[in-house]
C-alpha cells in the first residue's frame, strides 16, 4: 500500500461526515479503496479518488473558480492524484496552486469539507474536497487546464456553477 493510499484511507476513516449522504459516500470511497490498490490513480478505470480545493478569500467574501477547459464548467480547482503525492490534502493543494497560479494557499481546516462523486470523460471521480484560504493580495494566473479564472461572491456561485460547487461553497461558509 502506498503512502497516498494509506493517507486516503486514514483521512476517510477519521472524517466525521456532516450529513447522511456524505456518510454514504465516505463508506463507498473506503470500499473502493479496499477493492482497488490503485484507486487513487487515473489508471484505475473503475474510478479514482481525486483531490480538489475551493480557493477562498474570506475578507472579500469570495471564491475563485476555474472555467475548466475540457468540461466547460465553472469548478473549484482540483484533479488527479499523482504517484508522488503523499497525502490527499497535499494533492488538493498542489492542484490548487497549479490551476490558480496562487502560491501560499493554506487549508482552512485540515480535513475534507465534503465529498462529491461525479462522472467525467475519463471515469468516475470520487472527489475529496478541501477549502484553502488565499493569501492577502493573491493574484490568480490562468493555467493550460483552464479557459478562465474568476472570483465570485459567495452568493453568485449558484448562478454560474452546478449544485456540487454551490454545496461546497455553502459547507465552506459554515466552517468560516
Amino acid at each position: 500500500m502506498s503512502a497516498l493510499h494509506a493517507d486516503a484511507v486514514g483521512v476517510l476513516e477519521g472524517w466525521d461526515a456532516p450529513a447522511a449522504d456524505q456518510e454514504e459516500l465516505r463508506r463507498d470511497y473506503l470500499a473502493h479503496l479496499a477493492a482497488h490498490p490503485d484507486g487513487l490513480l487515473k489508471s484505475c478505470r473503475d474510478g479514482h479518488v481525486t483531490g480538489s480545493v475551493l480557493v477562498v478569500d474570506p475578507p472579500r467574501e469570495r471564491v475563485l473558480l476555474t472555467l475548466h477547459a475540457k468540461l466547460r464548467m465553472w469548478l473549484q480547482m482540483g484533479g488527479h492524484c499523482e504517484p508522488d503525492d503523499t497525502s490527499l490534502a497535499a494533492a488538493a493543494l498542489r492542484e490548487g496552486v497549479e490551476e490558480s497560479g496562487i502560491g501560499g494557499l493554506r487549508l482552512l481546516v485540515p480535513v475534507p469539507v465534503r465529498l462529491d462523486r461525479h462522472h467525467t470523460p475519463c471515469a468516475w471521480h470520487l472527489d475529496v474536497q478541501y477549502a484553502a484560504v488565499a493569501p492577502e493580495g493573491a493574484v490568480a494566473a490562468i493555467s493550460d487546464e483552464s479557459l478562465d479564472l474568476r472570483w465570485y461572491g459567495y452568493d453568485e456561485v449558484a448562478g454560474v456553477a452546478d449544485a456540487s460547487v454551490a454545496a461546497l461553497v455553502e459547507r465552506t461558509r459554515a466552517l468560516l
